[in-house]
């Protein structure tokens, strides 16, 4: 199986041509990034999009690692001198993982088992005997292989060892195996008791006490609360068909002696060949199926996390920015003060300090006129209120400032500090302020996160950005793959201008790596900033092909060539100035001029390097250069009659924004440092297979109080247009939805970690932040 085989079988997948698939592997192959692909190789691929040339990608990383195991397995059995031309056909033209190993099962090389040792005494010969004629009777065979020099002392010792080579042998076709597997899926439960005497505390897990579920039914959720609290010593699971009494009457004996077409009723052999059919499924396929179909839903529920923590991330690294202001930051606190920040319009720090508004030093008048001061003196138009302990106070504060004060034309918005916490005490803020305690970098990046949450959050982990659900349960491996192409994806579909951007952010430019990252920006502290694309060639280790790769994706504001505003590449330049120059018009001229642009006839510049789709592409940002795919910046209102969780009742209706989207509902901060959840069957008056159809992370939205626990910190909200307000019926409707996921949110909350409620419009971008 070569790249032409992976083409065809991808494609099929993909309902798209093998040509197609072909190309973008020959691209990935020779180092481009998918970005890049999606881009600025549309005629390649024939217009393959960034979410098809992912999945290709993945699926490429799969078949790749399935012909190696594939040639692992066949060198092992050509060694074993047991490599047959059918079983070659078998092994090469399987594309599944599972199959595979069904194949290769009966040639695994095993020390020391019984079987093993049973055929070492010279058994094997009786064993296949009786196999071949159940009319045999066993212990009359048997008497023939009595063997004191090999250890068999008697008959039933020469029996004991044949069933042991049967046993093995009955349980390894792969036809066998297969078929009892996909039945167990199809049919299973997966049950779930507490173990006795073990105690749950908060009884995060009560809801799995007496727990049965279809297993293929299972959502993500709920199968990685039962891992959890299997893990935790406080669940026992278990896979079980429906209606099976003991494992004598089990079904899937019948199965296997069919399978193998035994026939030993009513005679000598019944009792020797019933003890290994129920060998078979007892000792050698119940447990490895199970463990087997467990992983498969382990691996399916980890899969559906990491896509909701990507989502989500990714409507996190897209929302839209404040834009460029000069912004104070505050980082509230009550005894140590409001730490404050203030940065200019391209996030350059400014000045620092604290203020003591809240008992016990309480100078409340003071520190407005210190407010108002740095305000008026530094034009401040942002005020970034961080949404930890004191920030609802904090937010009064300032709201008495700017009315007092009529600054109209300065805006307050409370942000999520999420992640603040982890960015201030990184090697990155270390290397930007060295100088600065870390509760200042930790205000500068509560600034500069309002500005462009994108620019700031890049900086951060994306697995310390807690927007998922169980993050810290699946595959890190995988996890940190997904985000990382994730973020690699926001930023190369938004631009980075070259000029400002940090080496963090440039290092998830297509091409770039964080070594060229540092370079770039080494290099602009030393010349100045970059007057045009081609002086990347002059940054050090920067070669041809990653200057192919980023250049396109890298902004220079009012730089030497009017193009390298916008995103066409500079390979097409040239085509551009063509157009211009058949409209007798300048470049500068060109771009922007929806008019203009309009009157040229993208068909009469196909040419054998540049097709129509990139031509519509130039054309499309000529019209809107360096557009932002971004949406406009909004501000979430909260109601300021309500603060604390003790203000809400049933019925309330309030304006919220949506921090955290999972498969069963979404949580929505409603402004009282709690997030409450608006369970799927509350998110529309219609039915919902999937949140994300309906809200994203970031949006703001207008809620129903349901219910409110004050005590266990729970609040249940409504999207719907006239939601039933009763207690009851929510409660029914929340019970399966693992309230271990909500309660870690409310331990976030009362941790010493960054709170992750959001209470402005930070809210809306970053309020699912969370360091769980």
């Amino acid at each position: 199986m070569n790249s032409l085989n992976f083409a065809q079988i991808i494609a099929d997948e993909l309902k798209v041509k093998s040509s197609q698939v072909e190309a973008a592997i020959a691209l990935l192959n020779e180092g481009a990034t998918v970005p890049f692909i999606s881009r600025y190789r549309k005629e390649a691929t024939q217009g393959l999009d960034d979410i098809q040339l992912r999945q290709l990608e993945t699926r490429l990383g799969y078949l790749t690692s399935l012909q190696e195991r594939k040639q692992t397995i066949l060198k092992s059995l050509e060694a074993q001198q047991k490599l047959t031309p059918e079983l070659q056909s078998a092994v090469e033209n399987t594309f599944s993982k599972t199959e595979l190993e069904d194949i290769y099962r009966p040639y695994k090389l095993t020390r020391n088992s019984k079987a093993l040792k049973a055929k070492e005494a010279g058994l094997d010969p009786l064993a296949q005997a009786l196999l071949a004629n159940p009319k045999l009777d066993p212990f009359a065979e048997a008497q023939a292989y009595v063997n004191a020099e090999k250890g068999i002392e008697t008959a039933e010792a020469a029996l004991s060892g044949a069933q042991d080579i049967l046993t093995e042998q009955l349980s390894q076709p792969p036809g066998l195996v297969a078929q009892l597997r996909e039945t167990l899926w199809r049919e299973g439960i997966v049950t779930s008791r507490l173990v006795k005497n073990q105690v749950d505390e908060g009884e995060k897990f009560k809801d799995y006490y007496e727990y049965d579920e279809p297993i293929r039914k299972v959502p993500s959720h709920r199968a990685l609360a039962l891992f959890r609290g299997e893990q935790a010593g406080i669940l026992k699971l278990k896979l079980e068909l429906p209606q099976v009494e003991s494992s004598a009457s089990h079904p899937f004996l019948a199965r296997i002696q069919q399978f193998h077409q035994l026939q030993f009723e009513r005679l000598a052999s019944q009792t020797f060949f019933s003890q290994i059919i129920h060998q078979v499924w007892r000792l050698k396929l119940a447990k490895s199926l199970e463990t087997e179909l467990f992983s498969r839903l382990r691996e399916m529920a980890e899969q559906g996390a990491i896509e909701v923590f990507a989502h989500n991330l990714k409507d996190l690294l897209l929302a839209a920015p404040a834009g460029a202001k000069v912004t104070l930051a505050l980082d509230p606190g009550f005894r140590t003060g409001v730490k404050l920040a203030i940065v200019d319009q391209t996030g350059k720090f400014l000045h620092h300090g604290v203020i003591y508004p809240h008992a016990p030093q309480s100078q409340w008048d003071q520190s407005k006129q210190t407010l108002a001061k740095l305000i008026k003196d530094y034009g401040v138009k942002l005020v970034s209120i961080g949404n930890g302990t004191a920030s609802r106070e904090t937010e009064q504060l300032v709201n008495e400032v700017l009315t007092q004060n009529k600054l109209t034309n300065t805006q307050k918005v409370v942000v999520s500090e999420a992640g603040a916490s982890v960015y201030s005490a990184s090697e990155i803020a270390q290397q930007e302020f060295p100088q600065l305690d870390v509760t200042i970098r930790g205000a500068i990046s509560i600034g500069r996160r309002l500005q462009d949450p994108l620019a700031e959050l890049v900086k951060i982990d994306p697995k310390a950005i807690g927007v998922g659900q169980y993050q810290h349960d699946v595959n890190q491996t995988a996890l940190a793959l997904s985000l990382q192409n994730t973020v690699e994806d926001c930023v190369n579909s938004v631009g980075v201008d070259l000029n400002t951007a940090s080496s963090a952010l440039l290092s998830y430019v297509s091409g770039l790596s964080s070594r060229l990252a540092q370079e770039i920006v080494k290099w602009r502290d030393e010349n100045g900033s970059f007057r045009n694309r081609q002086q990347l060639k002059k940054v050090p280790r920067l070669g041809p092909k990653a200057f192919e790769q980023c250049a396109g994706f890298l902004r220079i504001r009012e730089g030497e060539h009017p193009l390298d505003q916008s995103a066409v590449h500079p390979e097409s330049y040239e085509i551009v100035e063509k157009m211009a120059s058949k409209l007798g018009v300048d470049l500068a001229h060109l771009i922007g001029q929806t008019e203009q642009v309009k009157r040229i006839n993208a068909t009469e510049f196909v040419n054998e390097n540049i097709g129509l789709m990139t031509l519509r592409d130039i054309l499309s940002e000529l019209e809107k250069p360096g557009r932002d795919p971004r949406p406009s910046f909004e501000v979430v209102k909260f109601d300021d009659a309500i603060t604390e969780i003790k203000d809400l009742s049933p019925g309330l209706v309030l304006e919220g924004v949506v921090t955290n989207v999972t498969h069963f509902g979404a949580f929505v901060d409603v402004g009282v440092h709690q997030d409450g959840l608006v369970h799927i069957s509350h998110l529309s008056n219609g039915f919902v297979s999937d949140p994300h159809t309906i809200v994203k992370a970031g949006q703001i939205v207008k809620v129903t109080v349901l219910e409110v626990d004050e005590a266990r910190k729970r609040i249940s909200l409504s999207m719907k247009t006239s939601p039933t307000i009763t207690a009851p019926s929510l409660a029914a409707s929340t019970k399966n939805i693992d309230k271990n996921n909500q309660s870690q949110q409310s331990q976030a909350k009362n941790s010493n970690a960054p709170s992750h409620h959001s209470l402005g419009t930070l809210a809306d971008k970053f309020a699912a932040l969370k360091n769980k």
